[in-house]
């Protein structure tokens, strides 16, 4: 994918210590996901994808939102399209769709750091993440219902998410819920007092420690069993643990366990 300079900037990228941190760098539109903001971030993953030294992600965003769902003006100015909007409606649910499944699919961990509210698609993005991390005043809504809007296709997420009673709360009533709601439903792993970059940070390196031949295994299998019947999630699992037990990392973190000495990971 061959961007601009004025959509990847809406989206910038910078690398700590094997951990890439995204930051969502539209503040004016409340980080809105327009098909440019789509398109930004979607390049971004597209980079960290192909890069060996990265082994995980951290999301994070600047501004009084951590993402404000999808831009509705930008929505609007196309009802007055010949079709009404159609054409265009149906490329940016496309285009949304194909991005949040780039995060499950991408071959490193992802972690939400979420510090503001996070509305429809916006929650929708926290929830497809692998891992989120709450600050104290971050919020979460699916208020689609008030606009005469059910969200949809941010209750694909959210609902393999957080238990369906949830989830549907959520989608139903539109309400707004703090952090420590979101930790008690699942939607978020933890809250953290210093800032969500900060705990978001702190769990990502702790991650980027550990077999980064492993992580992209278990992250590929974990994501594809859930779809599955038991029957046939064991048996996908089983086949990848073979496929694991003979990667390079394996040999040396077991051998490194039985001789009590720290494991050195394959520099792939």
């Amino acid at each position: 994918m061959t961007l601009d300079a004025d959509t990847i900037s809406r989206v910038t990228l910078e690398t700590e210590a094997g951990v890439a941190i995204l930051t969502l760098n539209s503040p004016a539109s409340r980080n809105a996901l327009s098909l440019a903001m789509i398109e930004a971030l979607s390049g971004r993953l597209d980079i960290i994808a192909g890069r060996i030294d990265i082994r995980v992600v951290v999301l994070q965003a600047e501004g009084p939102a951590f993402c404000a769902g999808h831009d509705l003006k930008e929505l609007t100015a196309h009802r007055n399209d010949p079709d009404r909007g159609r054409d265009f409606f149906d490329k940016t649910m496309r285009a949304c769709s194909a991005l949040m499944q780039q995060i499950v699919t991408l071959p490193q961990p992802v972690v939400a750091a979420v510090d503001e509210m996070a509305t429809a698609a916006g929650c929708q993005l926290v929830a497809s993440c692998d891992l989120a991390v709450a600050g104290t005043r971050a919020r979460f809504c699916t208020p689609g219902v008030d606009i005469g809007l059910f969200c949809s296709t941010p209750a694909v997420a959210v609902s393999r998410c957080v238990a369906p009673k949830h989830a549907m709360e959520m989608l139903l009533t539109g309400m707004p819920i703090g952090a420590e709601e979101a930790l008690r439903i699942g939607l978020v792993n933890r809250i953290s007092t210093d800032g969500a970059r900060s705990g978001a940070l702190a769990l990502a390196q702790l991650i980027a420690r550990k077999s980064p031949q492993a992580i992209r295994f278990g992250k590929q299998a974990f994501h594809a069993q859930r779809e599955q019947p038991l029957a046939e999630a064991y048996e996908r699992a089983s086949a990848v643990m073979v496929e694991n037990m003979l990667a390079e990392d394996a040999t040396e973190g077991i051998a490194a366990f039985l001789e009590k000495r720290a494991p050195m990971w394959a520099d792939e």
